[in-house]
């Protein structure tokens, strides 16, 4: 059976994939609720995951369309 993709595509893939979702990890948390929660402006939450996560998706567009050496 023969991919569209090479093996390199598929293995960047695999990594920007993970990378989105631990990005998307270090958004997650407990919510403010009733009562105020000022863990909901961390720098974690608010700048390093969606950082992450944009880095996650430009390497999966990346990953797309890499074409390796030619032969």
């Amino acid at each position: 059976m023969k991919h569209t993709l090479p093996k390199l595509n598929l293995y960047l893939i695999a990594v920007s994939f993970a990378i989105i979702v631990i990005g998307f990890a270090l958004m997650a948390g407990a919510p403010s609720g009733e009562t105020y929660n000022p863990d909901i402006f961390s720098v974690r939450r608010i700048t390093v995951g969606p950082m992450i996560s944009l880095a996650g998706f430009v390497l999966m567009l990346f990953a797309i369309l890499y074409r390796g050496k030619k032969k």
